[in-house]
């Protein structure tokens, strides 16, 4: 049944609900990884993934004491976030936790969905992407794409049935994991952070690809583990 209040929607964030059966979870993992790299999906589902991307960029860099001059999404699926000052310890933190994010961010989901509180996937989405268009805001495209995210899982968590809302959460989860490693794979070395990284370390570009994988692929591992 659809919530009928927007109190109630929101007081679902405390609340459990069930999982979905691991052969359930296991069907929205596969569709998960089918709009992740297959021909016309992946065009447009990889600016999820670049969400997530720029918006670990922000996020640490932030909490490091850096200032978040803006964050830029293009069409093509490419980001960037400009932090000041770019130098020192904190910016290339920053820096190596790009490619990192999406699959912290679906390790995080689905340890919220294992513990039960798979509903507050959705909301504390939201709440994520409230952060990003703030940062985005002088980007046109990426303002745009942020926004229409945004509207897509509020309307979900508002107005869908609760076991669509625990299956877009599932999704959520099983996209950012599996489009962790799919993108470290397909970038490889030749990353743009790599390359920046690079610069700035006097570091191997290979080192920081294999690190990635590394932990993207850990992360897919201990998240599926959650998630079935």
């Amino acid at each position: 049944m659809a919530t009928g209040s927007l109190t109630g929607a929101v007081r679902q964030i405390g609340e459990l609900q069930a999982h979905l059966p691991a052969a359930a979870s296991m069907l929205v993992g596969a569709a998960a990884l089918a709009v992740a790299v297959l021909p016309g999906f992946a065009q447009l589902t990889q600016h999820v993934n670049t969400m997530a991307h720029e918006g670990a960029h922000a996020a640490v860099g932030s909490a490091m004491g850096r200032r978040v001059t803006g964050v830029t999404l293009r069409g093509n699926g490419e980001g960037r976030t400009l932090l000041a000052p770019s130098s020192g310890g904190g910016f290339i933190l920053a820096g190596i936790v790009g490619y990192l994010g999406p699959s912290a961010f679906g390790l995080g989901a689905a340890k919220l969905i294992q513990v039960g509180h798979i509903i507050a996937v959705l909301w504390l989405t939201l709440v994520l992407l409230a952060f990003l268009a703030i940062a985005a805001r002088r980007s046109g495209f990426g303002i745009t794409v942020v926004a229409l995210a945004g509207v897509l899982v509020y309307l979900m968590a508002r107005y869908a049935p609760v076991g669509g809302q625990v299956a877009l959460a599932y999704g959520i989860a099983w996209f950012l994991l599996l489009s962790g490693v799919q993108v470290v794979l397909a970038h490889g070395r030749n990353a743009g952070d790599a390359i920046a990284l690079r610069e700035l370390t006097r570091l191997p570009r290979g080192l920081w690809a294999m690190l990635w994988l590394a932990g993207s692929g850990a992360a897919l591992v201990f998240g599926a583990g959650m998630l079935v």
